[in-house]
């Protein structure tokens, strides 16, 4: 496993669009820090664009990379190793690539303009956090989603509605539905629905340790008012450690059974 990690690490690292990727971030954190000087403000623009870029890349990237690996995945089948070694090293490899693009991206601009002795620094370090998660939960999408369907055309459509309905259409299917029974307490349904989407677990996350209310829409406030904001970060937390833990274990299970 270690070694197909190696080798998917290094072919990805390779590979133009993470120079571009990684470069995006360089560029976008650079002129952020140029146009304001106050690292907190560039932080919240970052993170917008972090909410909607990091998923997109993270879900394309996987299908792509798995869709091109289709044969080399083939070859390692004929060999003494097991399903889950060969998808987890080629998984892992994926997810260092795509977290180190995020890290060089983002973190070279702010730790020389010097995050790291300001006290913006949970911040920052929540924001990372929160990107790497991102991209590790729509690359583990995107492996699911290649895993399931053979034709790459559909499994790249499938990929980019994945990405549309946890990006725009949850929310507004989210709207349509407090809006429609509006006339009933919808607060405990609208926590319980908050773990649906790992897009807005991440948004609610980091708008919560600004403590920007204000920002952080329905579901953020009657998560902050009803759990309070200690109780309300740690139910966020553990709800995207299981956006990790069960597609890992669904890939376990499909790749298992899969005739290839």
């Amino acid at each position: 496993m270690l070694k197909i990690l190696k080798y998917s690490f290094y072919e990805m690292i390779r590979s133009r669009w993470i120079f571009i990727y990684s470069g995006f971030y360089l560029i976008a954190s650079m002129a952020l820090l140029l146009l304001s000087n106050d690292i907190s403000k560039v932080l919240i623009s970052l993170t917008n664009i972090i909410i909607i870029l990091t998923p997109l890349i993270g879900i394309l990237f996987g299908t792509i990379y798995y869709y091109n690996s289709k044969e080399f995945i083939q070859l390692l089948m004929a060999q003494a190793l097991s399903r889950w070694s060969i998808f987890t090293g080629m998984y892992l490899g994926l997810a260092a690539a795509l977290c180190i693009s995020i890290l060089i991206g983002i973190g070279i601009p702010l730790i020389a303009y010097g995050v790291l002795g300001s006290a913006e620094l949970s911040l920052f370090l929540l924001l990372i956090t929160m990107a790497c998660v991102l991209s590790i939960v729509f690359s583990l999408m995107a492996f699911l989603i290649a895993l399931k369907f053979d034709d790459k055309v559909k499994g790249l459509s499938i990929s980019i509605f994945v990405w549309l309905f946890f990006a725009i259409i949850y929310d507004g299917i989210f709207l349509l539905l407090l809006l429609g029974f509006k006339e009933y307490p919808l607060d405990k349904l609208t926590i319980s629905m908050i773990v649906l989407n790992p897009i807005d677990l991440a948004r609610i996350l980091i708008l919560m340790k600004l403590d920007m209310s204000a920002m952080m829409g329905y579901t953020g406030a009657v998560l902050s008012k009803f759990l309070g904001k200690n109780i309300g970060m740690i139910i966020i937390s553990f709800s995207l450690l299981l956006w990790v833990i069960l597609p890992l274990w669904t890939i376990r299970r499909v790749s298992m059974k899969k005739d290839f």
